[in-house]
């Protein structure tokens, strides 16, 4: 289990031009061989305003040849992908370096077309979820080559408590962000090898929520439209409920509280007895930009019954970091980054 530290803003970077490199530095790749050293980088905007974070610009794809020994690898089963990246740690300037350099085998949203997949991946470090540096994106392919490079200032001492987060999403052709999975790696692994850059691989893992097992999931999608200060909120798909009994009738109620005032609730149609409803309703609300930041949305599955009071099955709290943590909170940021665009997420119920 992750070590959970105390939330710090990492000191502001001095942003350099250039980073500049020593002609004789190796990098060296897990498996032992030995690339070429690289040249300096042009600096770039940053793709995410993050203290002390910055993108870097493109690489040179040479540098990086020994990965491709590994691109027929036997797929393993029920495989959603591998990653290569690459991480170095300049110990005297704080900084992590880490280049993203490709993708392969994402799965295809259309079987038997590989090019039907838009990906594009976000790096954290772990235990801060609200801040990202994110990648280009990649047009109709499952097998995207990146070769980019991004900074992170960290300092030595909390680099052994953080964890290297990259989440490859897809974009589909509702412009929605959907996670296909993540690849973690604990940067306390690479302590003893500061100042070698080691070329990674990792396999794709699926976001699990932590309570799946207790109550099932809600599949949410929301978007946020600042000009109209309107918020629509899709209640799209429940799996794996579980009932005292049998399956039962089901709907969702979604509650739209500013300051924990109620500002609107609605209701979804009641669907007949199944685990795995599909709601596939969209709700618009009107939710001032002001507001924001002091908003939260709380969906609540209730078991319907004839005659009986309706019971609480589960809820999702989705919200501000007032209001919500995790995956939650990540997916409500989400929304905000990307106004007008439909982010789509699995919710565990609590």
């Amino acid at each position: 289990s992750m070590k959970q530290i105390p939330f710090t803003v990492p000191t502001q970077a001095t942003l350099t031009r250039r980073m500049e490199r020593g002609s004789s530095e190796e990098f060296r790749s897990q498996s032992g061989g030995l690339s070429e050293p690289t040249s300096p980088l042009n600096v770039k905007r940053p793709s995410v305003e993050i203290p002390g974070a910055y993108a870097l610009g493109s690489i040179d794809p040479s540098l990086y040849k020994i990965v491709d020994e590994d691109d027929d690898y036997e797929i393993p089963l029920d495989h959603i992908g591998r990653v290569w990246f690459a991480v170095e740690y300049e110990r005297e300037t704080e900084k992590l370096l880490v280049t993203l350099m490709k993708a392969k085998n994402l799965p295809t949203r259309q079987y038997g077309n590989n090019s039907s997949c838009d990906p594009f991946i976000r790096l954290y470090l772990m235990p801060d979820e609200r801040r990202y540096l994110q990648s280009k994106f990649k047009k109709k392919t499952c097998n995207p080559k990146f070769e980019e490079s991004f900074v992170f200032q960290v300092s030595y001492r909390s680099l052994q408590d953080r964890v290297l987060k990259i989440t490859v999403y897809d974009v589909d052709r509702h412009r929605r962000h959907n996670v296909i999975g993540h690849a973690l790696y604990p940067l306390k692994d690479h302590g003893a090898e500061s100042n070698e850059r080691l070329v990674i691989w990792r396999d794709l893992e699926r976001e699990v929520t932590e309570s799946t097992a207790d109550k099932g999931e809600l599949l949410v999608a929301l978007c946020y439209n600042n000009h109209l200060e309107r918020l629509t909120v899709g209640v799209l798909e429940a799996r794996d409920l579980k009932y005292e009994n049998q399956p039962s009738d089901t709907y969702v109620k979604v509650c739209v509280l500013v300051q924990n005032k109620v500002l609107k609730t609605k209701k979804t149609e009641v669907l007949k007895k199944t685990d795995s409803p599909n709601y596939n309703e969209s709700f618009t609300l009107k939710l001032p930009v002001t507001s924001l930041d002091a908003a939260s949305l709380s969906l609540t599955i209730m078991q319907h019954s004839s005659g009986h009071k309706d019971k609480i099955i589960g809820r999702v709290i989705l919200g501000s970091f007032m209001f919500a943590r995790g995956k939650e909170l990540d997916h409500w940021n989400e929304m905000v980054a990307n106004q007008r665009d439909q982010v789509t997420q699995w919710h565990g119920l609590v």
